[in-house]
């Protein structure tokens, strides 16, 4: 495996950091979007996996994360984040030549991947969404919602914690106290920005149209971040090529449990079998 380093600017002159990860003889790229407050270096795992089975792999730190610019945790709206999933698929595209390109995002990274599918209709091998931010698993205070739609008006940049659980990520430790002593991980998001994201989510909910690709949804039973139920409902009205697997046991980073080769090796039997 071969890796090396990129980056690009946004339309409004932001730097955005990324990374590819290059199997020795490809058949196929996959997209990298990662979830909110960390960034595409916490993939460095899932990458070897699938470099050793075929893929090369291609990821970016969102605005506001990790080593890309902007201001930790925010966007001007879901509409800038779609945008940069669609300049990683245009990289890809054109570093990988004629190779099925599929794109897999994660939490956060798994909305906004979903957003691009059914707002960009591409054309790509398939799409993976683990555990998208479609609905949280539990409900907001209504007071603090409120103040977020009043506030995002007026200062769209104000800034707070995301509230995470952390221990909630995963049930191996290890997982946990790294992401907590990781210094490129943050615990930010901007009024702004949540309320949009969780509008979109609500906008996602209710699509109900042929999918434009190949869909695979994945969230753990035991996720208390984002919810399960939500990513089922998604799914279960839509037509087409499009499944949801429910991983009974699972916490939110279902790449980062003690089963996290088992569910690979299942996302990779399912992109196998749409190249």
């Amino acid at each position: 495996m071969q890796e090396a380093t990129f980056s690009w600017h946004t339309a409004d002159g932001l730097y955005i950091h990324a990374r590819i990860w290059e199997a020795e003889q490809p058949k196929a790229v996959i997209c990298l979007a990662h979830g909110l407050g960390e960034h595409i270096g916490r993939y460095e795992h899932f990458a070897r996996w699938f470099t050793n089975r075929g893929y090369s792999l291609i990821g970016y730190d969102r605005r506001g994360h990790g080593r890309s610019a902007g201001k930790k945790g925010h966007s001007p709206g879901v509409s800038a984040l779609v945008d940069e999933v669609a300049h990683l698929i245009i990289e890809a595209e054109a570093r990988y030549q004629g190779l099925p390109v599929f794109l897999y995002g994660h939490s956060q990274g798994g909305a906004i991947a979903l957003s691009y599918f059914l707002r960009r209709h591409p054309q790509l091998a398939g799409v993976v969404a683990s555990a998208p931010w479609l609905r949280l698993s539990f409900e907001p205070p209504a007071a603090l919602i409120t103040l977020g739609k009043m506030v995002r008006h007026i200062y769209p940049g104000f800034q707070q914690s995301n509230k995470l659980d952390t221990a909630m990520l995963s049930r191996d430790p290890e997982v946990v106290e790294d992401y907590e002593s990781d210094p490129l991980v943050h615990n930010r998001i901007t009024a702004g920005i949540a309320i949009s994201m969780m509008e979109e989510g609500e906008w996602l909910l209710q699509q109900k149209t042929p999918v434009p690709c190949p869909l695979l949804v994945l969230h753990g039973t035991r996720d208390k971040i984002t919810s399960a139920k939500a990513s089922e409902a998604f799914v279960g009205q839509l037509s087409g090529d499009a499944a949801f697997e429910a991983l009974d046991g699972l916490y939110h980073e279902i790449h980062n449990e003690p089963e996290w080769e088992a569910v690979l090796s299942r996302v990779a039997q399912w992109m196998n079998s749409r190249i």
